[in-house]
């Protein structure tokens, strides 16, 4: 269990300036964007406005952090050995002006802290490393790039690269780096990203997490910045599963990707995998008639997965974003409505209305039900690479049930008389 420390911080102030693939780039002032957490009768909300963009959160005092964990600490098992605190926020951590006073008085509690994604661009010392690992830090997720730090000064904005790539060296030997990469094609891929693989096993880094671009709106960029960067194609989804499945075997690190993949687990949607249709068997029977609407990445995987689950009730449609948490009302605006049943099912966390839903769905005349599943249906390369394959399974099992459970509720069919 992760307590989250929330230092806050806002992308491209509190982090040394932007790097120039980064998501916030170019973040244009949109309307909200409507979600599940905005009141029934209005679209909008701190969540899908502000929240989205995280242009408000400014980095927080230390006490107030420290409160905030003292408070979760009362309500939470202080001696479960599991237990960490994870430093995070809308900024870098490592740009956090109070984190070694933060982390010098948690270390009292007694408990390790794991530092959220940083890139280390605020580390102007290796040996700040030390002295984190020295409070109690014992895991860190870095976004490292490359180890060239010719590439790190150009691309992220690093102002002192060989000090915060020793930094990573430091917290590689000493503790469980999680080491992350966004894949710029013909920057950092090729043999530049070998030899940084070379230098994260050599360092005894524990995992390398490799991560799509996104330069259209499509890809995932929602607040009207695309594209982050013009004339620059990110890699296709087949193309990047195969790097990861390639680095993954070549190096004797954990590697993962993230839309896709985890050639350890099967992740995400590991459910979809002949060898693991047995595990089927314990979700519920599906009595229920819908249309799961989702993202073009994962609609081949959950219609594998229904179609093994033997129903003719279920269909999936894939909209033209690639991750379903994304989708918008342009994206369900743009579908075919004589694909769509009576009931609809659309993912949990989706940045849409109900209200926008309804009438999107209703527009051809026809009036349906528009039900909300859970908020994911799977794990990907972020967290599946600390789970093992009976852990991605386990959580996948749970969360189609309670897809299953939408399903049958909100597409329940009238009994003939």
């Amino acid at each position: 269990m992760q307590i989250v420390a929330d230092v806050g911080g806002i992308p491209g102030k509190d982090c040394r300036g932007f790097c120039k693939y980064c998501y916030f780039r170019k973040v244009k002032s949109i309307e909200p964007l409507g979600c599940s957490k905005c009141s029934p009768g209005k679209v909008g909300c701190s969540n899908c406005s502000e929240g989205v963009s995280e242009t408000k959160n400014e980095f927080k005092m230390p006490f107030f952090v420290v409160n905030e964990i003292q408070t979760t600490l009362m309500m939470t098992n202080p001696n479960d050995s599991n237990l960490k605190v994870n430093i995070s926020g809308g900024g870098d951590v490592s740009c956090y002006p109070h984190l070694e006073e933060l982390t010098g008085t948690l270390k009292q509690f007694d408990i390790p802290m794991h530092l959220g994604y940083t890139s280390g661009k605020g580390i102007d010392d290796a040996e700040m490393a030390t002295r984190l690992i020295n409070h109690g830090v014992d895991e860190v997720t870095y976004t490292l790039f490359a180890s060239n730090p010719e590439l790190r000064a150009d691309w992220m904005k690093d102002p002192n690269p060989e000090e915060s790539i020793k930094a990573a060296k430091i917290f590689a030997e000493s503790t469980d780096l999680h080491a992350a990469t966004v894949i710029i094609p013909g920057v950092n891929d090729g043999d530049i990203l070998h030899q940084t693989c070379e230098d994260l096993e050599s360092w005894g880094a524990k995992a390398l997490i490799l991560m799509r671009f996104a330069n259209t709106t499509n890809e995932g960029l929602i607040l009207g910045n695309e594209p982050v960067i013009k004339g620059i194609n990110s890699t296709s989804i087949d193309e990047f599963q195969k790097l990861v499945e390639s680095i993954n075997k070549e190096y004797n690190i954990r590697v993962t990707g993230t839309p896709v993949s985890d050639p350890d687990t099967g992740a995400p949607f590991a459910l979809s995998k002949n060898e693991n249709e047995v595990y089927l068997q314990f979700i519920q029977d599906i009595t229920g008639e819908a249309t799961i609407v989702t993202s073009k990445i994962a609609a081949p995987y959950i219609e594998k997965i229904f179609d093994k689950l033997d129903t003719n009730d279920v269909n999936v449609v894939a909209t033209k974003k690639d991750i379903a948490c994304l989708i918008t009302k342009d994206d369900l605006e743009d579908l075919d409505l004589s694909d769509v049943k009576d009931t609809v099912i659309i993912p949990g966390r989706c940045f849409v209305h109900q209200i926008d839903a309804e009438k999107i769905f209703s527009s051809d005349g026809i009036e349906r039900v528009v039900g909300r599943g859970p908020e994911k249906l799977s794990v990907d390369g972020e967290m599946s690479g600390t789970l093992t394959e009976e852990n991605v399974i386990e959580k996948e099992i749970e969360l189609f049930r309670d897809l299953v459970e939408a399903i049958n509720f909100f597409g329940m069919k009238m009994k003939k008389t």
